[in-house]
């Protein structure tokens, strides 16, 4: 099918419009800010803030992540505690799946503990949340292997 004249004359006409009138193309850049865990230091102790400027989870509320090593057999306790957040953990496997997640503590607290068995070696990610949303602060998260008494 063959268009006449005057339909190719306005597709042509928003080019010509802004050529006329000077406008400038503007170039599409990417963002600067890439997601990327930190790392849990060598004793898998770390005090940190998780605030407005971390992940937003999309549920509200943010999210803060960090990556430690981990192996097949391994025991983990994770330890989540600030006494300026009601703590949410959750443990993300090296393929992004959830292993294990804990809101409050046996405590009685708002504190967060978590165990869990290892059954593939790995990059996992520990993500620090505040339960519902509500809330940011200091916190505590402590990455402890869990060892046999001998």
């Amino acid at each position: 099918m063959k268009l006449s004249r005057p339909v190719r004359s306005l597709v042509w006409m928003p080019i010509a419009l802004a050529c006329t009138l000077g406008f400038s193309a503007v170039k599409a850049q990417a963002q600067n800010a890439i997601y990327t865990p930190i790392p849990m230091p060598e004793n898998r102790e770390i005090t940190d803030t998780l605030s407005e400027n971390d992940i937003p989870t999309g549920v509200g509320g943010f999210a803060r992540d960090y990556t430690v090593r981990l192996e097949d057999g391994d025991q983990v306790a994770i330890d989540l505690i600030s006494e300026e957040f009601d703590t949410l953990v959750t443990l993300l496997g090296p393929d992004g799946t959830t292993v294990g997640e804990n809101d409050d503590g046996p405590d009685g607290t708002t504190n967060s503990l978590l165990f869990a068995r290892i059954t593939q070696s790995g990059t996992y990610t520990v993500r620090v949340r505040s339960y519902a949303g509500q809330g940011t602060g200091e916190f505590l998260l402590r990455v402890a292997r869990l060892r046999p008494v001998p």
